[in-house]
Formats: C-alpha cells, sequence, structure tokens
C-alpha cells in the first residue's frame, strides 16, 4: 500500500506510532504531484518550503514533544485562501505575484496543529462560478473522465484529493464552492453552520454574510473531514460572525441511527433532476431507511420560483463582486473574464433599496427550509442535478430534454448559502455511465455533528468511498 493511499486519519496514527515519518509522507505527496499533476491540473503552486517543515516535524517526533491534532499531515489549500509567505493569486491576473503576510485564523490552527501546506489549487477568477479555470493557470480536469469538469469553485482543491495528491484539502464555499466539485469527484465535502469556522476578508470583516460563506474541508471519509473540521472551527474574538464554540467532540462519530428523522426532497420543487442521478439518489435515501431512519418524502415548497431564487443568490454575489473589485475593474478592465465583468456591470445596477429586497426572498426561502428542520433532524436531497460535464461548459443546457439556465438550474447547493445550515455532499454511488453521484445532507443550525454522524453512519455501512479505477 503506497504512502498517498492512506487517508488523513491513517497518515496521523503511523506519524504518532512512528511508522511513518513526516518526511516520507510529504516527499510522496510531493513526487506524486511531480508526476501526475500535469494530468488534472490541481496544484498551481507548491509551497517550497514543505520539506523544511516536514524535518521540523520529524525532530518534533524524535524528541517525543507532544503532538497536535494534524502533525506531520500535507494539507492542500484552495487559491483563494491568503496563506503567508506562499504566492496567491485568487485565480487572477492583477495578483499573479501576490504573496500574503499573513493566514486567516483557521490555517493559523491548522498550522498549530502540525499540518504541512503542500501548496495551492485552483479555482476559478475570484471563486465565481461553479467550474475551474481561470486567465492564470487555464482549466482542472476531472480525474474520472479528462474531457470532463470537476466543477467548482473548489474543483482544485477536490482534485488534489480524488486523485490522491494530497490527503485532504481546505475549500470555501459561497454557493456551492466545496460541495459542488465533491459530488462530481467522488469525495466527501462539507459546509458546516455559518460562523462556526471563521472567514476572513481583511476589507469587509461583514462580507461573508451576503451570501454566507464559509471554509471546510474536502476529504474522502467522513472521519477525515471531522479531523480538520475540529481543527478549524471555534470562535475568534477578532471575527465579529464567528458563534460561540459548539463545545463538542467531533471525532466521536459513532451513533446509532434508529429513529432518526428524515425529510428527503427529490427536487426542492424546483429543479428538473437527470434521471441517471435520480436513481442512485433514491437508493442511497432507501439505506437510510435500512440503518432504521424513520425517512419521509416531502413535497418541498421554497416560496419562491427558481428564477427568483437564482436572482436573490446572483444578486447579492452581483453587488458584492462590484463592491469589492469595481475599483480595480475600472483601472485595468482587460485584467477580468467576460464573467466577472459582467457581474460587476449588474451589480453596479442595483440601487441600496433594490438590494436589501433581496432579504425579504432570501427570508421566505430560510423560514421555508427551517420549517422542514424544526420537524425532522435532517434535510436531504441531490447535490446536483447532473454528474460531470464538458470541462468547455459554463454548465448543461438541458436535463431530461428540458432547457434550463446552464448557470445555476443544476445546482442544489445554492439554498444552504441563503440560510446558512450546515450541508455536506457525500458520495453515494455512480450512474450506469460510472460517474459518482453526491447526496446533500443538511441539519439544523449548529448540528454540524450530527450531519457528520449520519454520513459517518452510512459510510461504514456501506462503502461510499471510490476512487477512479486507475488510480
Amino acid at each position: 500500500m503506497a504512502i498517498t493511499d492512506f487517508t488523513a486519519t491513517e497518515l496521523g496514527k503511523l506519524i504518532k506510532q512512528k511508522e511513518l515519518s513526516p518526511v516520507e509522507v510529504v516527499e510522496a505527496f510531493l513526487n506524486r504531484i511531480e508526476t501526475h499533476n500535469s494530468k488534472w491540473n490541481a496544484f498551481v503552486t507548491i509551497n517550497e518550503h514543505a520539506m523544511e517543515e516536514a524535518k521540523l516535524a520529524e525532530e518534533a517526533v524524535v524528541k517525543g514533544e507532544v503532538l497536535g491534532k494534524l502533525h506531520g499531515i500535507p494539507i492542500a489549500i484552495k487559491d483563494l485562501t491568503p496563506t503567508k509567505g506562499i504566492l496567491t493569486t485568487y485565480g487572477s491576473p492583477l495578483y499573479k505575484d501576490y504573496i500574503p503576510d499573513y493566514d486567516p485564523t483557521f490555517l493559523k490552527r491548522i498550522k498549530a496543529a502540525g499540518g504541512i501546506v503542500l501548496g495551492k489549487t485552483n479555482t476559478p477568477e475570484f471563486g465565481h462560478k461553479g467550474i475551474t479555470d481561470n486567465p492564470l493557470f487555464g482549466v482542472t480536469k476531472n480525474p474520472w473522465n479528462e474531457a470532463l469538469t470537476p466543477g467548482g469553485s473548489s474543483g482544485g482543491s477536490a482534485v488534489a484529493v480524488a486523485a490522491k495528491l494530497a490527503p485532504f484539502a481546505e475549500g470555501s464555499d459561497g454557493g456551492g464552492s466545496i460541495r459542488i466539485p465533491a459530488a462530481l469527484t467522488g469525495i466527501f465535502g462539507f459546509k458546516p453552520t455559518f460562523g462556526v469556522v471563521p472567514h476572513e476578508d481583511r476589507d469587509n470583516l461583514f462580507g461573508s454574510e451576503h451570501p454566507y460563506l464559509h471554509n471546510g474541508p474536502m476529504t474522502r471519509t467522513t472521519e477525515d473531514a471531522a479531523l480538520l473540521f475540529s481543527v478549524m472551527q471555534g470562535f475568534d474574538t477578532n471575527n465579529p460572525g464567528v458563534t460561540p464554540d459548539l463545545g463538542e467532540d467531533f471525532m466521536e462519530l459513532n451513533r446509532d441511527m434508529k429513529g432518526l428523522k428524515i425529510a428527503y426532497t427529490r427536487n426542492f420543487g424546483l429543479y428538473e433532476i437527470s434521471e441517471d442521478v435520480a436513481q442512485v439518489i433514491n437508493q442511497s435515501v432507501q439505506h437510510f431507511s435500512d440503518l432504521g431512519c424513520d425517512v419521509n418524502e416531502i413535497d418541498m415548497d421554497l416560496g419562491v420560483s427558481q428564477k427568483d431564487l437564482a436572482w436573490t443568490f446572483s444578486g447579492l454575489w452581483c453587488v458584492k463582486f462590484a463592491a469589492s473589485y469595481g475599483e480595480l475593474y475600472d483601472k485595468d478592465p482587460e485584467s477580468f473574464s467576460d464573467g466577472m465583468a459582467k457581474m460587476i456591470y449588474i451589480g453596479r445596477k442595483y440601487s441600496a433599496v433594490e438590494y436589501k429586497a433581496l432579504e425579504i426572498k432570501r427570508t421566505i426561502i430560510w423560514k421555508k427550509v427551517q420549517a422542514v428542520l424544526n420537524e425532522y433532524d435532517l434535510l436531504v436531497s441531490p447535490t446536483l442535478a447532473v454528474t460531470a460535464f464538458d470541462h468547455q461548459l459554463a454548465g448543461p443546457s438541458t436535463i431530461n430534454g428540458k432547457s434550463i439556465n446552464p448557470a445555476t438550474d443544476w445546482m442544489l447547493t445554492q439554498i444552504y448559502n441563503l440560510t446558512g445550515h450546515p450541508a455536506a455532499s457525500m458520495p453515494v454511488g455512480l450512474t450506469k455511465s460510472g460517474l459518482p453521484v453526491g447526496l446533500q445532507v443538511a441539519g439544523n443550525r449548529f448540528a454540524d455533528k450530527l450531519v457528520l454522524e449520519a454520513c459517518h453512519t452510512y459510510e461504514k455501512a456501506f462503502q461510499t468511498y471510490m476512487e477512479p479505477t486507475y488510480l
């Protein structure tokens, strides 16, 4: 068994037991990146100090020092996340030479726990869409089929994990950016409750609320996600959006599922779901019944049309981009893609009154979701309406022969960025064409551990982890 075949949790145990050294582990992943990354373009920058950090981590093991939860375990960090001393481009030519002088709080915690940054993973420009390409580094490809997209905007992180270029990765999620690529690449992705993991923007400490932005783990197993999440989460006095500590042991995931009340919506009453995805999802929902859960299919009504939902979500983002990058666009419009330029243009058209009116639609959606979670422990659905598609497309234009908006109408993820509830995408099977499908599992606010417990129990019972056959 190669070192890169082990999960992050297994690597941590082997390092602490002195059966593997951090140097061996980091070297194995760097070698795999060097050999295979060119196929998929997951990593765009490598941490040139990773081996030095691995040697220091090894010395700590030899000396018998107290070791952190992540000691010696390598991690991939998304290129939207600032990394002290490591190139951070946000996928934009404007930042092609930018090297931050700070780490965000959750990354400081990862490093303090002994995690070693391997490098940065590809993302679309400023994370503005659900696929992964940008003017600096080009396209990231799906290891299940290199003609297909891994999704985005954490596409590079998803591919790094799926292709075993890293044992786990950090992603950010402002509309499904953890869950979309997790579903399309067959890995586990977790978006925590808003505020449980500090999300930082130095220029706008309140910018993560419209819509809700989250950082979270992308992993091969739920156990690995719980491990990384347990380090990332927690209160921070310097961030106004961070909630108090949940005070739970996220590594204790064993749970008796009998009697757990689960609501299942096929499509939130809005989305067209491809038949091959629906077939896998229906079977996975039945598995929850097999575990003793009380599963009920519900007719979900979000109180808005699909167009209203998409407009509410995109309106928040367009105004956000106009406020954040409008001045940079005026100075150097040629450095922006057409997609970003269009969003800035639309955002500038909103009046303050029109922008605040979006909150009315958002409130309607929140109340509808919360009403379900007041009655049920979990709400499950497909993560996406389709499997991976051609990486040259923004999205599919039809599903089951019906026309859809390719920019938005295949993602069932944006809802939870409007509401802030915790939501995971768990791999639950392959379609007849051999592509992975993700089940979205959401819980009440601060029921993060319950979401992880349910996914872990399902994973143990039905062996959800899968990988491309050639890896």
